[in-house]
């Protein structure tokens, strides 16, 4: 049985739930807003060159598009949101609310082009 702590010792002991520090939360903070804009920029990139290299043309023959879409990419395209939600909650449980906030707003942007994907997909 491990003896009972003292005041000094109970003082230095950091606590279970004590939240990073501002400056820890902002930091990362801003290397995910970094990171998520260029994953937000590549996936509007290839979205509009896939739309456009199946888009109809009244010049060029006709692209039949193939109905079956791999299970893979349909995992991918909403599998991305799944983890950055995921993301967004785990930094809310670690209290970094400005992290949080931008992985959340990362979410809505990452539902958004999942949204886009599948109705290009499903058209």
């Amino acid at each position: 049985m491990a003896p009972p702590l003292t005041d000094d010792q109970d003082a230095l002991a950091p606590s279970r739930r004590e939240r990073p520090s501002r400056l820890i939360d902002v930091a990362v903070a801003l290397l995910l807003l970094v990171a998520d804009a260029v994953i937000v920029v590549v996936a509007v990139v290839l979205l509009v060159a896939v739309g456009l290299g199946t888009a109809h043309s009244p010049y060029s023959p006709s692209t039949a598009r193939s109905p079956d879409t791999p299970a893979l990419a349909w995992l991918v395209i909403w599998g991305v949101p799944a983890v950055a939600a995921a993301g967004a909650v785990v930094h809310a449980r670690l209290r970094m609310p400005v992290t949080a906030v931008v992985q959340g707003l990362f979410t809505l942007a990452c539902t958004f082009l999942a949204i886009a994907w599948t109705r290009m997909l499903l058209s």
